[in-house]
């Protein structure tokens, strides 16, 4: 494999903290044992204890462990590790094969990848019993139906008493709401009414937000009453904003496409009580954009982040619903190569009309994916060669996004959300000026 950029480490760590902590450890002095192969890079690493931690690190994931106690993923031994990999310094020495506690986790790993798919492809996986399925969504159907009319009369109340008093509301109000939604099955409308409890007392346009949520709200409520009417598609995202999941099993085994995907971006977030992360994948014959999405409890570890330009060998299925389009990895992924550029993109104008067409299609789109061409970064707004603007959305490091570019255009890859632009991924090798 490629060894990896300086960028691609920083992107792999959980956190500001957890990156900076790592930095402290990327010196050789506190590490024994360390040495890579193609696919694995290894070490010990002397904490305050006796015992050095093992650290492991299986590239073709990527995936770590490291005997320390730290729920993130990658902890900073980890990240350590892969900044004094990185350097190719030789201070991690490159060996034929790994010491015993790295190469028989990763042979693991490896085997119970290959059971999996065995499973899959053999039909062993415990079956379900059509019946019981049925008499369980039967039951959901029901809850779902009261707690949804039940919040037909929220929502009516809430309008007529006015959003001056809304903004009066204790965050009380707003969490017994979502706890009734979330006894009536419907964790994502719950999710939405506790957010904007916060939202109306912490943003400036708290009016205009509100407004906009409860017709989203209110838009649900109504297709859920007609739903016998609504085509697959339509049903699929209405499913998605009440909080609906689809069973994975049913993904893998209805819409898969085999072929190479490239990782374009990703993005950690705190939504409500969960952390999640979006992965978004771009198939490298089709050009389709399909998203990847892990949720983990607020103090919990999420999967370890794909490394952003690598190229993945894989079976992904795709949900059901409109673009863009949520998946998953039916077979375990294998990198093919990393450090793969950005593709070519479009104008702002181009990507607001991509990203209306989604909203036409389904109201609830929460963002779209965006590639734009020589656009120049700075720390409020992304400007391309036309002259148009986008609002730059909060991120914690705009002033560094600015830096690393010098104000020059360049190609990025981010989220359109609430008509604002997120970038994820950058190219470094900026292209000249913007006018």
């Amino acid at each position: 494999m490629t060894r990896w950029s300086l960028q691609a480490v920083e992107k792999a760590a959980p956190d500001a903290a957890s990156l900076a902590a790592g930095r402290r450890l990327a010196t050789p002095g506190p590490w024994s044992e360390v040495g890579s192969t193609d696919s694995l890079v290894w070490g010990r690493c002397q904490g305050s204890g006796r015992t050095p931690y093992q650290v492991s690190i299986d590239l073709t994931g990527p995936a770590y462990r490291c005997s320390c106690p730290s729920r993130k993923f990658p902890c900073k031994h980890a990240i350590g590790l892969l900044l004094l990999w990185v350097r190719g310094d030789g201070a991690v020495a490159d060996a034929a094969e790994g010491p015993d506690f790295a190469s028989s986790w990763a042979q693991t790993r490896a085997q119970r990848a290959a059971e999996r798919a065995g499973e899959r492809a053999t039909g062993t996986d415990k079956p379900v019993d059509p019946e019981a399925r049925a008499r369980r969504v039967e039951d959901r159907i029901r809850l779902m139906d009261a707690g949804i009319a039940e919040f037909a009369l929220w929502l009516t109340d809430l309008v007529r008493a006015g959003t001056v008093q809304a903004k009066r509301r204790p965050l009380s109000w707003w969490d017994a709401a979502g706890s009734r939604l979330v006894d009536a099955q419907l964790p994502g409308l719950a999710d939405r009414v506790r957010d904007l409890g916060s939202q109306v007392n912490r943003r400036d346009d708290w009016a205009d937000h509100l407004l906009d949520q409860l017709g989203l709200c209110w838009t649900a409520v109504k297709a859920w009453e007609r739903r016998a009417h609504l085509d697959e598609v339509t049903l699929a995202d209405l499913r998605v904003f009440l909080g609906w999941p689809t069973a994975t099993d049913d993904v893998r085994g209805a819409d898969a496409v085999e072929g190479r995907w490239q990782v374009l971006g990703a993005h950690r977030s705190l939504d409500g009580r969960l952390q999640q992360q979006r992965t978004w994948l771009r198939a490298v014959d089709s050009g389709e954009t399909v998203l990847l999405l892990d949720f983990a409890p607020r103090n919990g570890p999420l999967p370890a982040a794909r490394l952003v330009g690598s190229v993945l060998e894989a079976t992904v299925a795709r949900y059901p619903g409109s673009w863009p389009r949520r998946a998953l990895f039916a077979t375990e992924p294998a990198v093919v190569s990393t450090g793969a550029p950005l593709p070519a993109g479009s104008t702002i104008d181009d990507a607001l009309g991509s990203s209306a067409s989604a909203l036409a299609a389904n109201p609830w789109t929460p963002r779209v994916p965006a590639v734009l061409d020589r656009a120049a970064l700075a720390t409020d707004e992304v400007v391309d060669p036309t002259g148009t603007a986008i609002p730059l959305l909060p991120v914690e490091d705009a002033w560094t996004l600015a830096a690393l570019t010098g104000g020059r255009a360049t190609t990025v890859f981010g989220e359109i959300e609430e008509g604002g632009f997120r970038p994820l991924t950058i190219d470094l090798d900026p292209v000249g000026e913007v006018g």
